[in-house]
């Protein structure tokens, strides 16, 4: 018999923490949480304080059969779920099902599965923390509320599955926002001028800059015409030549949000999977001799702190590895918003001795990319600031300025580890400048103007969106990947070219919420909401004044919309074939994979066809079909022969009509970092990057 029974969330985390803590501790996964409201019915009574009406979940029944036998046998029970709000539920829940005295030192917690970190949270077990549990609760009444009184009205009057929160609103409303913003934009034309300069054999690059020192704006192809007509030659003069040190400073740690933008911008992974992966890296990893670790620390967190222990074990590593000129000397703020917790570290290696490489054979490949983006942010954050020589040349050729940036990187520091990606500019590259001195002579080999355009904002990607989320205020770590997964599964927005687009259904939806529930859209309420539950949290306010508050004027609401809410009928769009079974017309439906056609005499017709996009190349390998574009099941656009099966072609890149000059064989257009290259698949032939 052990003398001690442990309860965490997952068996991965169960097998990790039994390891630590020795024979006399059992440790038992409850495999998340074990109560919940019914989802049969609201389950929250408005007229008694909000009393929530808590069940076991189904299915569960055997896996708390299993946990009541282990307690009792136990000398003691502790509870050791997450250490978030969700966590301290998951562990309140487990004392009420498993008759434990709240009150009593039940609850361990810790923000890394070491054995240090074990062995230490063991020594310090609290009670349960009634603020966190309430906070946990208010957020789980208030979206039930929400979402089961609003949902049956938009089934009844639009379609039915269709759901409405208050996090996942507002995300489509930004999303709405913004194509809106798209379809209103009006591009307004702008000119640059581009010259290619010579010093000896150097050859560099200036643009215009104005005249006679004063900037100038080139609006039309007349202004570019008149600053050019001012010029004399083409002898230019060095003006003026200004040198500057700049320094660089390294990126924070990660946090849950910064995590997801810059997985999906390096890696190319959805939220939901960074998510996922951090989750597995955290529980615990069998990594040879060491045994199963916990290799990151807790991914759910909005703090960019961390601890002395770990500062002083990267600043050892830093120096042993690259030099002690790359220990930075000076102690970084954390980076704290109005709205951070500060309840958990950042997001870090919990050992920056254990390196990717030593742990490479032990990962998954998504994994050890996932955990290399982590170590490497974590280590570049402890690195000395990188140090740039920046040079700014004025060329003047009578009244006319051209103007040549340059910089290059005269120490490192963090950039020999890591440089932080963008969503909206290109990670900066050295520009080295020939050595240029005041009165110097230059030549212009090429002046070129060129037209131009401004550009509408850019759709939301999921980590543009989650960072605009968390610049508003609005959810917290645990919500943006669920949320932006609930808006695609209801049919409110579809993902192109990994940009979100909203969908009739959901401007529809939009449309309605606004008119009957517009506080549910409103950004500066959601967000206020979130302010009251982190407030609930830290004990200043009671859970049940938050939802009264809120629920007075939404009853009423719920009230008028039931009554006054007319109908909306979604047709479905003809998708001009008839069908090859009944002969009645095809439609075009939105299913969980996106677009598909239907027959319309559904149901007594189940007939379904993909939809089938042709790009005019005919298939090279058969000579008989045509390619087309498909869609993986994980959504990955690629092409096929539409004779398949008969036919096996498939490629992931893009086939084109034409062929290799070169060869004959079949050219194909490559997706790069950089834009898209026509290569040969048969041979070295290729065409310069189109961006």
């Amino acid at each position: 018999m052990s003398d001690f029974l442990v309860i965490v969330e997952s068996p991965a985390k169960a097998k990790t923490i039994e390891k630590y803590l020795g024979k006399k501790y059992k440790v038992k996964a409850s495999m998340g949480h074990v109560r919940d409201l019914p989802r049969s019915q609201t389950g929250v009574d408005v007229d008694n304080q909000f009393e929530p009406k808590y069940i076991t979940i189904r299915g569960k029944g055997p896996v708390l059969k299993d946990l009541k036998t282990a307690a009792k046998k136990a000398k003691k029970v502790y509870l050791a779920a997450d250490p978030d709000r969700e966590g301290e539920a998951i562990a309140w829940h487990l004392a009420h099902s498993l008759n434990l005295d709240v009150t009593s030192d039940c609850r361990v917690v810790f923000n890394e599965i070491t054995k240090d970190a074990i062995k230490e949270s063991f020594k310090h077990p609290r009670a349960i923390n009634m603020d966190l549990v309430d906070a946990q609760q208010a957020r789980r009444i208030l979206d039930r509320l929400v979402g089961y009184n609003i949902s049956p009205l938009l089934w009844k009057k639009v379609k039915k599955g269709l759901s409405a929160g208050r996090v996942q609103s507002v995300a489509v409303r930004l999303i709405i926002e913004r194509e809106n913003e798209i379809q209103d934009f009006q591009p307004e034309e702008y000119w640059t001028i581009k010259g290619d300069f010579l010093k000896g054999n150097n050859q560099f690059e200036a643009q215009f800059y104005g005249i006679n020192g004063k900037k100038i704006d080139l609006n039309n192809e007349s202004d570019v015409k008149e600053n050019l007509r001012k010029l004399e030659g083409n002898t230019f003069s060095v003006h003026s030549v200004t040198k500057k040190e700049r320094k660089r400073n390294p990126a924070p740690p990660f946090i849950t949000s910064s995590l997801q933008q810059e997985a999906a911008r390096k890696l190319n992974f959805r939220a939901k999977k960074t998510m996922m992966l951090a989750q597995q890296l955290y529980e615990g990893i069998n990594i040879g001799k060491d045994g199963t670790v916990g290799l990151i620390t807790y991914m759910r967190t909005d703090s960019t702190r961390i601890s002395e222990t770990a500062v002083q074990e990267a600043s050892e590593y830093i120096g042993t590895t690259f030099g002690k000129e790359y220990v930075t000397e000076v102690k970084r703020k954390e980076k704290k918003g109005a709205k951070t917790q500060d309840a958990h570290e950042a997001i870090r290696p919990t050992s920056i001795y254990r390196e990717p490489s030593s742990v490479k054979e032990f990962l998954s490949r998504d994994q050890l990319r996932l955990y290399k983006l982590i170590w490497e942010r974590f280590i570049a954050s402890q690195m000395a600031s990188a140090i740039m020589d920046t040079m700014s040349v004025d060329l003047m050729n009578g009244p006319v300025v051209f103007r040549a940036t340059g910089s290059k990187v005269k120490f490192p520091g963090f950039m020999k580890v890591y440089v932080e990606g963008s969503d909206d500019v290109e990670e900066e590259k050295e520009k080295m400048l020939p050595d240029l001195k005041e009165g110097d002579k230059i030549l212009s080999k090429d002046i070129d103007p060129k037209q131009h355009f401004t550009q509408p904002p850019p759709r939301y990607t999921e980590a543009r969106l989650v960072r605009m989320l968390e610049e508003l205020g609005i959810g917290r770590p645990s919500t943006y990947a669920p949320t932006l997964d609930t808006i695609q599964k209801r049919g409110y927005v579809s993902l192109d070219n990994k940009r979100f687009v909203p969908t009739e259904l959901g401007e529809i939806v939009l449309e309605l919420m606004l008119e009957f529930f517009p506080e549910i859209l409103d950004v500066e309420f959601t967000a206020k909401m979130e302010n009251s539950l982190d407030e609930i949290e830290e004990g200043k306010v009671e859970w049940v004044k938050i939802i009264d508050e809120f629920y007075q004027d939404f009853e009423k609401r719920l009230t008028f919309a039931e009554s006054e809410m007319k109908e909306v009928e979604i047709k479905d769009e003809p998708a001009g074939i008839d069908c090859d079974n009944c002969g009645h017309p095809m439609v075009f439906k939105m299913g969980r994979y996106g677009k598909f056609m239907a027959c319309s005499n559904f149901p007594d017709c189940r007939n379904t066809k993909p939809i089938v996009k042709e790009i005019g190349v005919p298939c090279d390998k058969c000579g008989k079909g045509n390619i087309i574009e498909r869609k993986s099941k994980k959504r990955r656009i690629f092409y096929g022969c539409d004779r398949y099966p008969d036919c096996d072609f498939l490629s992931w890149d893009k086939p084109l009509a034409r062929k290799c000059p070169k060869c004959e064989n079949l050219l194909v257009e490559k997706k790069l970092k950089k834009g898209i290259q026509v290569q040969c698949t048969e041979c070295d032939y290729k065409e310069e990057t189109q961006k």
